[in-house]
């Protein structure tokens, strides 16, 4: 997790699944509280998404969206970025893969 300027990053360590959302969540909460307006999810480490982690994407980037901002996500592994892209987040969202 780092922030410069409104910019931010978040690198998830593992999957983005039920377990690991809750501590996910803090640190996106904690980038915004800090001025995060852009902000990147970087998904090198991730090879698994759960419905919670794309209810946690979903929120960060209405959250972010209420304040004039936006998220994308990068580095998506092939799966991930064709569930992404399946779902239509695309739309709402820049997403990139690896």
């Amino acid at each position: 997790m780092t922030n410069a300027n409104e910019q931010g990053v978040l690198c998830p360590e593992g999957d983005v699944v039920a377990s690991a959302v809750p501590q996910l969540r803090s640190e996106l909460r904690d980038l915004v509280s800090t001025g995060v307006r852009r902000l990147v999810v970087d998904m090198k480490n991730v090879q698994m998404i759960d419905s919670a982690g794309l209810g946690l994407l979903i929120a960060a980037h209405n959250s972010l969206k209420k304040m004039d901002g936006e998220m994308s996500v990068i580095q998506a592994s092939s799966d991930i970025l064709e569930l992404l892209t399946t779902l239509r987040m695309n739309q709402h969202f820049k997403i990139e893969g690896q």
